[in-house]
């Protein structure tokens, strides 16, 4: 079958606007639990597009560690490439999507680091090997091999043999502060339903219905 012939009717019930939640950190919380009641795979995976300062994009999937009203937070090596990116320009999008229930949504906002200590109590939480992956990875650099990277592997493992293992200085949290929401219902025959929430400077939240 050819990729242009690779379709299916999505269906999915309706978005009606006197159903929306007037804070969108909440109706983003009426999704995501529904997305944990449904089972679904890896629900806090969510793509990550950066640019740098002359507007060259780049995206990859991270994993969503907490949200309040602040924003969202996920973890990563400073020094990587999404690290460097969104030092040189703060501004990013993410996008969650839930095949199951057709549905997606879409952040467009600031990057801000977080707190050391934010970042360090997190840490501890980790897989004891995830925490010595942290040190053992020198995320984005090119290695010359497999072997070189399980080699250091193993170093990590005798230097912190004992005692806790302490976060790298490169690692720690970001947090998105959206200004922009988006919930995308997918319905029958592509007339998708569209709901966006954009930031004012009152600091309120106006919502728009966009066409599919």
């Amino acid at each position: 079958m050819e990729i242009g012939e690779q379709r299916r009717q999505y269906g999915g019930g309706p978005i009606r606007d006197s159903e929306m939640d007037p804070d969108p950190f909440r109706q983003f919380e009426r999704w995501f639990n529904d997305a944990l009641r449904a089972g679904l795979v890896d629900p806090t995976a969510m793509v990550l597009a950066t640019a740098t300062m002359d507007g060259r994009p780049s995206a990859r999937v991270v994993l969503l560690k907490s949200f309040d009203e602040r924003g969202f937070v996920f973890f990563t090596d400073y020094e990587s490439r999404k690290g460097q990116e969104l030092t040189e320009n703060p501004h990013a999008a993410i996008v969650f999507y839930w095949g199951p229930l057709n549905r997606q949504i879409g952040l467009r906002g600031t990057v801000t680091k977080i707190s050391r200590e934010e970042s360090e109590a997190y840490f501890q939480t980790r897989p004891r090997r995830s925490q010595l992956a942290a040190w053992t990875s020198r995320q984005s650099r090119v290695i010359r091999s497999r072997e070189e990277l399980d080699r250091r592997m193993e170093e990590m493992e005798r230097l912190y043999a004992e005692g806790p293992v302490p976060p790298p200085p490169c690692w720690g949290g970001m947090r998105l502060t959206p200004v922009e929401f988006e919930f995308w219902q997918g319905r029958p025959d592509r007339l998708h339903d569209r709901i966006r929430y954009v930031r004012e400077e009152s600091g309120g939240w106006r919502i728009e219905r966009l066409s599919p």
